[in-house]
C-alpha cells in the first residue's frame, strides 16, 4: 500500500479556515473521503466549510473561489476511475494541473485528496471506510493543516 511510511501529522487548527471541496462522483468513496477530512479538521479545531461540486474536473475553480474568498487552505477530494476511454487521463490531468495552478497562483495550500484509480475497490481501500487500509481524506486534511502552519511560520 502506498500509505507505508506516511508521516504522523497533528496540527492545532484553531484560527484556521479550511474549505473542503468534494466531487460527487462515486458516492460511497467520496463520502468516505469527506468524512475522514471532516473528522481531522473538526478534531484540530479549524473552522470548516464544505462545498460539493459535480466532479473532479470542477475542483480547481471551486478551490480558487474558496481561497480567494478567505479560506486559509482547501482540501480537494475527488474520485476518478479508469474506464475504456481517454476520459480518465484528461480529467485526472485537468484536476491535478488545475489544483497545482491554483495553489501556486494563490500562495495558499491545497490538501490533495483526488484518487485516480484503476477500479472501485482501490477507492474503497483508500476511502477511510470500515475495512479500508487507508484514509486519504484524512491525510489530505492533515496536509492542508500542516501547510497552513508551515506558511505562517515563514511569514
Amino acid at each position: 500500500m502506498s500509505g507505508e511510511g506516511s508521516p504522523d501529522i497533528s496540527v492545532d487548527g484553531r484560527g484556521m479556515a479550511i474549505t473542503i471541496v468534494a466531487g460527487r462522483w462515486h458516492t460511497e468513496i467520496s463520502d468516505g473521503l469527506l468524512a475522514g477530512a471532516r473528522r481531522v479538521l473538526e478534531e484540530s479545531g479549524a473552522e470548516v466549510r464544505e462545498v460539493r461540486v459535480p466532479g473532479s474536473f470542477e475542483l480547481p475553480v471551486a478551490a480558487l473561489a474558496a481561497l480567494n474568498g478567505g479560506a486559509d487552505a482547501v482540501v480537494a477530494l475527488g474520485v476518478i476511475i479508469r474506464g475504456g476511454t481517454p476520459h480518465f487521463e484528461y480529467v485526472s490531468d485537468a484536476a491535478t494541473s488545475g489544483l497545482t495552478s491554483v495553489t501556486v497562483k494563490t500562495g495558499k495550500p491545497i490538501g490533495f485528496g483526488v484518487l485516480t484509480l484503476d477500479d472501485e475497490q482501490q477507492g474503497i481501500d483508500r476511502a477511510g471506510l470500515p475495512g479500508s487500509k487507508e484514509d486519504k481524506g484524512a491525510e489530505a486534511a492533515e496536509a492542508a493543516l500542516a501547510m497552513v502552519a508551515v506558511l505562517r511560520s515563514l511569514a
